[in-house]
């Protein structure tokens, strides 16, 4: 059953320069997905391909210039761009959670842990305070804190960085979400703690059966705990499909480009550096926004764009996808 189901979404950030005329940052650009009860989508991109937008734009949290100004975001059937603040609320934090990045920042510095787990939970249960303080230590024991009744007890900043991630995944899970957003979960965690809170990730989706968003810069992240994944650029999704899928056939000359630079490649020599600039946001080129930064571009991507079907269920935002072998490259400068 789809859960979610993002639509043509598109955010801009409206604003005024310094002779009081109109600016508009097109940030998301016809934006569309859809995530299913149990499964895990990764999105994946450079930094301001508008990964972390699409999460805000999806849960309302976004702020003055933001603004939705096109497409649709439909949860259980529910449109949310339209939903009144009051309804929403009773949504974020209940039946859609998630977790932001820096797990430091995100925590109430004057208020204990599991003071804040309380009352997260009361805010949409209601109940005794009692119960909900059974729940925070059942959370805090489910994301794997030793000694929770003594952990409830810290204050934010005597937490280690794992731990503080920890916390912010039990809070996330108070109230039994459906649908589990998670914003760069791993950033700034060493390696081993990388791990273990993937693992721990992994664990819950399957316990909990929730369909879970991860918002991500780390190929390697996606790799190994992704279903589905979702390529960002400029604003678009330039490709979609299963991981298996994209990794073992990528389609779009930025997700190719993406593969071959990871570190690994790089360490091999095997990797191919992406010439250019990122788009301007204010000033977007017709057709397709890899253009100027593309070694297969034709003088067809200037004007328009073709979201080809590779393969069942595997798309790319891309005239020649599917068949770049047959395109000539050229030299992009950087």
């Amino acid at each position: 059953m789809t859960l979610l189901k993002v639509e043509d979404l598109h955010t801009h950030f409206i604003s005024r320069d310094l002779d009081n005329q109109i600016c508009i940052a097109k940030a998301l650009n016809g934006v569309s997905f859809s995530l299913e009860a149990g499964r895990v989508l990764g999105i994946v991109g450079e930094t301001g391909a508008g990964k972390s937008l699409t999460a805000q734009s999806i849960v309302g949290l976004l702020r003055p210039p933001a603004k939705i100004v096109a497409g649709s975001v439909r949860f259980e059937g529910r449109e949310l761009t339209d939903m009144p603040d009051a309804e929403l609320n009773r949504i974020r934090g209940n039946n859609i959670a998630m977790v932001v990045q820096n797990p430091r920042t995100s925590l109430d510095p004057l208020t204990r842990v599991g003071d804040q787990l309380v009352r997260l939970h009361q805010i949409h249960s209601g109940g005794p305070r009692t119960a909900s303080h059974k729940r925070a230590l059942e959370m805090m024991e489910a994301v794997g804190l030793p000694d929770p009744e003594s952990r409830a007890k810290s204050w934010p900043h005597e937490l280690s960085g794992g731990m503080a991630q920890r916390v912010l995944l039990a809070m996330a899970l108070m109230n039994s979400p459906k649908l589990l957003i998670a914003d760069e979960p791993t950033t700034g965690l060493d390696v081993t703690v990388q791990a273990q809170i993937l693992d721990l990730l992994r664990s819950l989706v399957a316990r909990f059966d929730m369909a879970t968003l991860i918002i991500t810069h780390d190929l390697g992240v996606v790799a190994h705990f992704c279903n589905d994944i979702a390529v960002m650029f400029g604003g678009s999704i330039v490709e979609t499909g299963s991981v298996r899928d994209v990794f073992a056939a990528p389609a779009h000359p930025y997700t190719r480009n993406l593969i071959a630079a990871t570190p690994e490649r790089f360490q091999m020599g095997r990797a191919k550096a992406l010439g250019g600039q990122p788009p301007d946001l204010y000033n977007l080129p017709s057709g397709c926004v890899l253009q100027s930064r593309c070694a297969y571009a034709t003088e067809l991507c200037q004007t328009t764009v073709r979201n080809a079907e590779v393969a069942e269920g595997h798309f790319a935002l891309c005239h020649y996808a599917g068949r770049l072998e047959e395109q000539p490259a050229v030299k992009i400068n950087a």
